[in-house]
């Protein structure tokens, strides 16, 4: 299969020099621009996956009157995170 290019694009100078300013060792600025292209496809299948899941379990939600407090969440995120830092704090304060 042939290969494909993206279209030019018209960029300040300044924008390119910071672009530049932060490659890689031996990375190309166009290395550099199709990595970028494919994280940001990446995030918008990402995002679209999940606007695809959270519609029909909003709409179920409104059907069945069933949801979660968002308070009951974020405590019980708040728990979680309070373990995990419980878990670390000793062993790092043994390595010092």
């Amino acid at each position: 299969m042939k290969s494909a290019a993206f279209p030019s694009i018209r960029v300040e100078p300044e924008l390119r020099a910071e672009v530049e300013s932060v490659l890689a060792e031996g990375e190309s600025l166009s290395q550099f621009v199709e990595s970028s292209v494919r994280a940001s496809l990446e995030r918008r299948r990402v995002h679209a996956e999940f606007i695809a899941r959270g519609l029909p379990s909003r709409d179920e939600s409104r059907r069945t009157g069933d949801y979660v407090d968002a308070d009951d969440v974020v405590a019980g995120l708040q728990r979680k995170l309070e373990a995990a830092r419980a878990r670390v704090t000793p062993a790092s304060k043994t390595r010092k």
